[in-house]
């Protein structure tokens, strides 16, 4: 029997939050629950699936509950608070997904949610350069503030407020990856890399090392798709399609690119690096290592129409 193709589908960790008074877990969960119905459609039209998520907001929550707290308990270290987030978000997908497919009548296909390592090298640049978003959007005055008392650096998130920054190296590899293919050859949805995977050094031992930093979760995905060879890489977002001159009087829906034409596009700066710059720049990725996949990038509600041709920008690396 041929085998059905693989889709890696990367779920912002701002998608789970959908208003700025919507930040409770039950209310992420609602939303989870939501995507999780698009996701089952591409299970009901037979493709595997392997789920990644953000958690940019979440673990911003979680280490400022912990500098809260510290005068009264142990406070998280960052890598701490990012498998922290593997396992609840991962658990509210996993829940979500499992509820989804068997109203569907597709209790065959289980799903697992995995704590997962990315491997990161230790003289990675970005840790001169912290510019990886944590937290939640903040005006101006507050982030000064707080960037003050905590020893934080913040910065200016694309024009939606500021938050705190930190360093975001470049993931060379996923170590659970054979366990996922594993998975996947037993009709597995598997939930992974959240939070762009906990990341890790290899000492000379050979031994691994937690590291005090976040993956972006696009890159991350790319790399794991790239890894499985996965037919297509689906990165869910705000709007339907891509845009160049986006907000503008020249704005323009761009329905497919090829790898040439997203490459030239992201060169002249088009792709914002706070917004769509790291989606595409994820695209060019994934395709440079699978050059027969797709790559779409929508909003959740058109993934399955997407699928098919019918909405969202399609990425094509031939």
């Amino acid at each position: 029997m041929q085998q059905k193709k693989l889709a890696v589908v990367a779920v912002g960790g701002n998608a789970l939050i959908r208003a700025n008074d919507q930040v409770g877990l039950d209310q992420q969960y609602d939303a989870v629950a939501e995507t999780a119905r698009h996701v089952a459609e591409l299970i009901a039209a037979g493709w595997r699936v392997v789920l990644t998520h953000g958690n940019g907001p979440q673990v911003g929550f979680i280490l400022r509950r912990s500098e809260l707290a510290s005068g009264e308990v142990p406070t998280v270290p960052l890598e701490y608070a990012v498998g922290d987030t593997q396992g609840a978000i991962g658990f509210m997908f996993q829940n979500a997904l499992g509820n989804e497919l068997h109203r569907r009548g597709l209790q065959d296909t289980k799903v697992v949610a995995m704590v997962t390592q990315t491997l990161i090298d230790r003289h990675d640049p970005a840790f001169s350069h912290p510019d990886k978003p944590i937290g939640a959007h903040m005006d101006q005055a507050l982030a000064e503030r707080l960037a003050a008392q905590q020893g934080w650096q913040i910065a200016e998130d694309a024009g939606r407020g500021w938050r705190r920054v930190v360093a975001s190296p470049a993931p060379l590899g996923i170590v659970e990856t054979p366990t996922i293919k594993a998975l996947l050859d037993q009709e597995v949805l598997v939930i992974a890399c959240g939070g762009g995977g906990i990341p890790v050094v290899r000492e000379a031992d050979g031994t691994l090392q937690a590291a005090q930093a976040v993956i972006d979760k696009d890159r991350a995905s790319a790399l794991l798709a790239t890894q499985l060879q996965a037919d297509m890489l689906l990165i869910p977002t705000g709007v339907e399609r891509v845009a160049i001159h986006f907000g503008t009087p020249q704005q323009r829906w761009l329905d497919t690119l090829s790898l040439a034409e997203a490459t030239q596009l992201q060169a002249d700066g088009h792709f914002g690096a706070g917004s769509m710059g790291p989606k595409v720049e994820a695209m060019l990725s994934y395709l440079a290592g699978c050059p027969d996949g797709v790559g779409l990038i929508t909003n959740p509600e058109s993934m399955g129409k997407a699928v098919s041709g019918q909405a969202g920008t399609r990425f094509l690396g031939r």
